[in-house]
């Protein structure tokens, strides 16, 4: 492995941890993290969680868990290309959505409307903030400590977002964004390795499904252009096979401008250690050419699969179900299970905010059944 860059995230420059613990054994710092991570219970519970597919639709779909290890994948091949530190966007990667609410955004954003209308001071939902909180205190794990007692730089990487009065209650993590700093190079990667995963997996799912086709695709270049080398280097190709392929050179074109790109803005900077990186604009980021591509292919998700009347009618039943089970749950704090409603003395909403967010779609419809259904216990 080639040496790390004097900007990246090293051990010798981390802020370290919350809760000081003795050096690990055999391994990173950051790789502890990334371990603790994949060992924790949010993280097993992402693989029921809806990406766009509810998870009962279908085995072939991509959940929660198979995204993040696709951004994990894309992330950590990036940073070794820019000599960065791998085990570091591994570990941001595989945690950027451990707080995401069952049903994907759909659950999200009625958990945000539920919590702005009943505990309006509260900044209502979000999940990479939840993510933290997942990782900061609801992991129970660790005799000494609540949460992960993950390393700073990581649990930067995983805030991505942050309104001003958030970031004041959040101390010395939230002071980026009310300073204008810029997170870690590692953390930028992760940022765009999502981006580069849920467009191109979306693509595929939409076309398994059979909600796009791929004619509706001939007019979005960064389809159509890779599409069409594929067809004339092999005439024979068809089906998933050809689907495949293009989706192939699609991300590996994405990976490949990202990096040269990245390389042209910290060359412009020349910054000779990690203060001149938070000090900076953003530095991973595409091309101009290929960033307006991106956009064309998200605008063409959002009008035709993100938008197909099958996923809003799933998304509509999936908003009740959370709106009906946060209702049902902060009148009645009684109905939460023992660990949650400790919680609830201090902060009802939010102690049932944490319920919802930890659900997975079946688990979630189950809890909802017994609450509503007559028969059900």
């Amino acid at each position: 492995m080639a040496e790390q860059a004097a900007y990246a995230v090293s051990e010798y420059n981390s802020r370290g941890r919350a809760h000081v613990e003795a050096p690990p054994a055999e391994r990173s710092e950051f790789q502890r993290d990334r371990d603790r991570i994949v060992h924790s219970t949010a993280f097993r519970r992402l693989e029921y969680k809806t990406q766009v597919f509810v998870n009962h639709e279908g085995d072939l779909f991509r959940t929660r868990l198979t995204h993040s290890i696709e951004v994990a994948q894309l992330a950590r091949s990036i940073a070794r290309a820019l000599h960065l530190n791998e085990d570091l966007v591994e570990a941001i990667a595989l945690a950027h959505d451990l707080g995401h609410t069952p049903f994907g955004h759909a659950g999200q954003e009625a958990l945000n409307d539920c919590m702005r209308e009943l505990a309006p001071a509260s900044g209502g939902f979000e999940h990479n903030l939840q993510s933290l909180r997942t990782v900061d205190l609801l992991e129970e794990r660790y005799a000494a400590f609540d949460g992960l007692n993950l390393c700073f730089e990581t649990r930067e990487g995983i805030l991505k977002h942050c309104s001003p009065e958030r970031a004041r209650e959040l101390g010395e993590l939230g002071r980026r964004f009310l300073e204008h700093r810029s997170p870690s190079l590692e953390a930028q990667i992760c940022d765009l390795a999502d981006a580069i995963a849920y467009n191109n997996h979306d693509v595929d799912d939409g076309l398994r499904s059979g909600l796009i086709v791929l004619e509706q695709l001939d007019d979005v270049a960064a389809f159509s252009r890779h599409r069409m080398d594929v067809t004339n280097e092999f005439p024979a190709i068809s089906g998933r096979r050809m689907i495949h392929e293009t989706l192939r050179r699609m991300i590996n074109a994405l990976a490949v401008d990202l990096i040269a790109e990245t390389r042209r803005n910290i060359a412009a900077l020349a910054p000779e250690g990690l203060e001149d990186i938070h000090l900076a604009a953003p530095l991973v980021a595409f091309s101009d050419g290929m960033r307006s591509e991106q956009r064309e292919l998200k605008r063409f998700l959002n009008e035709n699969l993100y938008r197909h009347f099958q996923v809003l009618r799933m998304t509509n039943k999936a908003r009740r179900i959370v709106s009906e089970l946060f209702a049902a749950l902060t009148s009645d704090p009684r109905l939460l299970p023992p660990q949650y409603r400790m919680m609830a003395r201090e902060d009802s909403p939010r102690a049932v905010a944490d319920y919802i967010a930890g659900m997975t779609d079946r688990y979630a419809i189950r809890e909802h059944r017994r609450l509503f259904a007559v028969g059900e216990i």
